[in-house]
């Protein structure tokens, strides 16, 4: 018995040696072997929506107010370029499609208290409107949709929810939008991964959707106190129905795999 236990725990270090290096070369690489089930996700296009949050210039585009901090992420996922052909393959494949924007009003702002990352969102000016019925300023600020998604977005097709105020999609109609269409699949894209994506995942997954989330169309701040994506990746990994690239997603979309 004493020799089975032993050989387990060496087996195990053997397993974390090999992750951890691993990790080196890509922090990002799916596990060697992994420990979790595999997914069975299959899409039933009918009951299937594309949802992305906050494909907006100012996570998206330099010009934005977080480029500093986001760019270097969404470059290397090749973000905008993934969430631009599944809006493509989506549309193709005609299925329902929802983009949930972030927006913030000068009422906004008087806000009593905040997280971290909502005082530095109304610090640095990001996702602002004049207010809800004023339209100055708003074309190519950093609250407008990025210009090549426009032609997806602005087709009177597109379900456009109201606005999300924190990270989650609790206070917009994205859910009754959702189920009006008789969705009860979710495809999940968007900005940013541990913050308005992980917000969305969680609450869907809470209202009885099944949610794949797109892990190279999705990207995440960088700053002393963590890798955003890195964490994300993390819970999709672990609480997601499914985790899967741009590439399978759109082959999934067009009925190859």
């Amino acid at each position: 018995m004493k020799a089975g236990v032993a050989a387990g725990l060496a087996a195990g270090v053997a397993a974390l040696g090999a992750t951890a290096a691993q990790a080196a070369n890509d922090p990002y690489a799916d596990p060697e072997k992994p420990a979790l089930p595999p997914s069975d996700m299959k899409l039933d296009l009918p009951r299937t929506a594309l949802v992305v949050t906050d494909p907006q210039i100012d996570f998206l585009s330099p010009k934005g107010v977080t480029w500093g901090v986001v760019g270097k992420s969404v470059e290397k996922q090749g973000t905008v370029a993934n969430i631009g052909r599944l809006f493509k393959a989506a549309k193709t494949a005609g299925v329902t499609v929802a983009v949930s924007p972030h927006y913030y009003y000068p009422t906004d702002k008087g806000w009593q208290f905040e997280g971290a990352l909502e005082k530095l969102m109304h610090k640095i000016g990001m996702f602002d409107r004049k207010g809800p019925y004023r339209l100055e300023g708003f074309e190519g600020s950093g609250a407008d949709f990025m210009p090549e998604y426009k032609p997806y977005i602005l087709d009177n097709k597109t379900i456009v929810t109201s606005p999300h105020k924190v990270y989650g999609p609790q206070q917009n109609d994205l859910v009754l939008q959702l189920r009006k269409k008789r969705v009860d699949q979710v495809i999940l894209a968007g900005m940013s991964a541990n913050l308005c994506v992980e917000s969305h995942l969680r609450e869907l997954l809470e209202q009885g959707f099944e949610v794949a989330v797109v892990r190279d169309a999705t990207a995440a701040a960088m700053l002393p106190e963590g890798d955003g994506y890195l964490a994300a990746l993390t819970n999709f990994r672990y609480i997601a129905n499914a985790v899967w690239t741009t590439e399978e997603t759109i082959k999934r979309l067009a009925g190859k795999a």
